[in-house]
């Protein structure tokens, strides 16, 4: 994962997976620049998933831009509201602010299958 040390992105990796098993849905981080809009980019890294894409939620980081989109599919959104993602990538864009990408990564994972899992 671009940005990432070794280390830190076995820590990512590691949240994913927590959040997959907990909440049913798929998680996945993309660190880098977009091509193209941001909201569109991360909406194709999204549909790229295919048939996993309706349960599916994609972070993405634009640290060049200074971004970051949540997309989730249709059956990820019944368990993750707008206002859910909306709060998680305003916490993270804190952390991410005063240079803590992994710590604002490792909360969002971890949050947004906290909520998941509590709408199961």
């Amino acid at each position: 994962m671009k940005g990432l040390t070794a280390a830190q992105a076995d820590d990512v990796r590691k949240a994913l997976h927590t959040a997959e098993r907990r909440s049913g849905l798929r998680f996945g981080v993309f660190i880098g620049e977009p091509v193209g809009g941001r909201r569109h980019f991360a909406e194709r890294l999204h549909a790229a998933l295919g048939d996993e894409a309706d349960r599916a939620v994609v972070i993405f980081v634009d640290l060049a831009g200074r971004g970051l989109e949540i997309v989730t599919g249709e059956d990820a959104r019944r368990r993750l509201s707008d206002s859910a993602c909306r709060l998680t990538a305003m916490s993270m864009a804190t952390a991410f602010s005063v240079g803590d990408l992994i710590g604002g990564l490792l909360y969002g994972i971890a949050a947004l299958g906290e909520q998941a899992t509590a709408r199961r």
